[in-house]
This record gives structure tokens, C-alpha cells and sequence, in this order.
């Protein structure tokens, strides 16, 4: 891993202090007050930051910090899972950087991604899941990203999953992100991927890269 990434790692289990919980939805109208997240990787310049949004916007103090901490923290943790995957031999990153749809391709097979936790709300365990993969894969296009990321094109999902159910602490362990990804794609087999078909003609290829502790 290159320094960048090792201080992405290092800045992000800085938010391990704080309990993971979201006090409100997440909306676009939250969104935009946090929006200087995506320019502050820096753990104490964002809560000098949050605070002063505090401030301006007379907001619940408690409710925004933890707004802003978990949005912060998924997107440092997003930023970096692309840059592992867009590092990696055979895999092209995408020429639009701003596309919502193609963050990169393996194989010219384009594809976005989401690093997520294993899900609560699916009501079965890993085990099940990993057996059952396409239950899970229908669950995340259906039940997630349904405000600004929805859509049903290719997706590739980095689920976490650790055996004390603290899932989210593993966003934030960048190596061991970088060697599950790693070998993904040094062992990518398009065969393997699995096809969705969605009510609205929507067909789209995903698989799942597991990173368990």
C-alpha cells in the first residue's frame, strides 16, 4: 500500500472513539450542509469543520456530528477501496471521474462499486448469505442507494463482516481491504458474476468480495 492510502487508514480509525449510529435519516438536504467532507480527510480539521456548521446553521450538535462523522468516514473508506481496486493490474479506472454508473472496468466489463456491512435488515446470517448470494445482491440494489447512488447498472460490493458485529470497523482496515480486493482481481472470472434482472428491463452483473475478521 502506498502512503496515501496508510494515512486514509490511520485518519479513519480515528472515528473507532465514537459509537456508529445515525440520529436522522440520511437526506439531500443533510447531504448538502455536510458537503466539505469530500475535501477534508483530515480528522481534526473535520470537527473544527462540523462544529463551525453547528454554529452557522444552528443544528443539534449531536445529530450533526454524527451525520457528518459517518458520511465522512463511509466516503474516506469508499475513496480508498477505489483506489486500491483502479492501482490493480487489468483493472481501467473510469474516464469520467464523476460518472455515477462506472467508477472502473475488470475485463472491459464496467463496473461501480459500494463498500458495505453486512445488513441487518436482510434477516439472515453469512452463512446463508454466501450460499445464497443472489438473495443477498437482489436485497443491496433494492434496499440501498435509494436517494442519490440508486440505479441498477454493474456493481461490485465489498460487504465487511466481523464476528463481534462491529461490521463498520472494517471500512476503515484499508490493508486488509487492499489484499481481499487484491486477489478478486487477480483471480476475476466474468463467468462467475452473477445477472440480475430487474422489473424495469434493467440487467446488471455484480458479485460479492468478502472481508471478514
Amino acid at each position: 500500500m502506498n502512503n496515501r492510502l496508510l494515512n486514509i487508514e490511520n485518519q479513519l480509525k480515528k472515528r473507532w472513539a465514537y459509537k456508529y449510529k445515525w440520529l436522522r435519516k440520511q437526506n439531500d438536504r443533510w447531504d448538502k450542509h455536510t458537503n466539505f467532507i469530500y475535501k477534508t480527510p483530515d480528522w481534526e480539521e473535520l470537527i473544527s469543520a462540523t462544529a463551525q456548521l453547528v454554529k452557522n446553521e444552528n443544528l443539534n450538535k449531536e445529530e450533526a456530528f454524527y451525520y457528518t462523522i459517518n458520511r465522512w468516514y463511509n466516503f474516506w473508506s469508499s475513496v480508498a477501496v477505489e483506489e486500491i481496486f483502479c492501482s490493480l493490474p487489468g483493472v481501467i479506472p473510469a474516464e469520467n471521474s464523476k460518472d455515477k454508473l462506472v467508477d472502473f472496468s475488470i475485463n472491459n466489463i464496467s463496473f461501480d462499486h459500494k463498500t458495505s456491512i453486512f445488513p441487518k435488515g436482510f434477516e439472515k446470517d453469512i452463512a446463508f448469505a454466501k450460499a445464497n448470494k443472489e438473495q443477498l445482491l437482489y436485497w443491496f440494489y433494492e434496499e440501498q442507494s435509494k436517494q442519490q447512488r440508486q440505479h441498477f447498472a454493474n456493481r461490485l460490493f465489498v460487504v465487511v463482516h466481523k464476528t463481534d458485529g462491529n461490521h463498520w470497523k472494517l471500512k476503515a482496515e484499508i490493508s486488509l481491504l487492499h489484499d481481499a480486493i487484491s486477489e478478486y482481481v487477480a483471480n476475476f472470472d466474468a463467468s462467475q458474476l452473477t445477472e440480475l434482472n430487474f422489473p424495469n428491463n434493467k440487467i446488471a452483473l455484480s458479485d460479492i468480495i468478502w472481508v471478514t475478521q
